[in-house]
């Protein structure tokens, strides 16, 4: 999973929490508006309504709150992940990639600044957890998940994951990236390249 938000220290009452929230719910508004490299620490702090000097209790810089940002997206994508996964009867574990999909268009479409960064990688292809990639994060959780609610070990199904993301990855490039195509075709193309790689790489 992704690692521990990187703040310089963690707001103790709930107001030091509100506040927090505040400057990622601004930092997410702006990237939307200004795109990543037009956002800074100043302009954060001023969307959310607090001093500069308060931004900086919490972060060392705007590629921190940026971070943060990415890795609570992180955490909304397994959460809703696994709480789908606990209500959908699935034929196979392989059928969780559809839900996968699902839920990616659906943040792609509905959270703030995800359209912009998504997972980090138009920042860092390491900003969610510094020492993995952040492609790999994504796969790591979502093995963890498909292991735990199917009764399969994790090495079946790691590299099998991590080559579907990679997959899925290129191909909506293409939908979000680069825009060469309608997103709604290139995404259905996406669903069946993987769906045809798992479900042929372990039938």
């Amino acid at each position: 999973m992704a690692a521990p938000i990187p703040l310089r220290r963690r707001p103790v009452q709930q107001r030091s929490a509100r506040r927090v929230e505040q400057m990622l719910e601004a930092c997410a508004a702006l990237i939307d508006e200004l795109g990543y490299d037009g956002v800074t620490t100043t302009l954060i702090a001023e969307r959310a309504g607090v001093a500069v000097g308060s931004l900086y209790q919490f972060f060392p810089d705007k590629r921190a709150v940026v971070q943060a940002l990415t890795q609570r997206n992180v955490e909304h994508f397994m959460t809703e992940m696994a709480r789908r996964l606990d209500e959908t009867d699935l034929a196979h574990w392989w059928d969780g990639a559809d839900i996968a999909f699902d839920i990616y268009v659906q943040m792609y479409r509905e959270v703030p600044g995800f359209a912009r960064i998504r997972f980090g990688d138009v920042v860092d292809l390491r900003l969610i957890a510094g020492e993995r990639e952040n492609n790999t994060v994504i796969a790591d959780g979502i093995t963890e998940l498909i292991a735990e609610r199917f009764t399969i070990a994790m090495d079946e199904v790691r590299l099998p994951i991590a080559v579907a993301i990679e997959i899925a990855d290129g191909i909506l490039n293409l939908a979000f990236r680069r825009k060469l195509f309608p997103a709604e075709t290139v995404i259905a193309e996406a669903r069946t390249v993987v769906r045809a790689y798992l479900s042929g790489r372990l039938n």
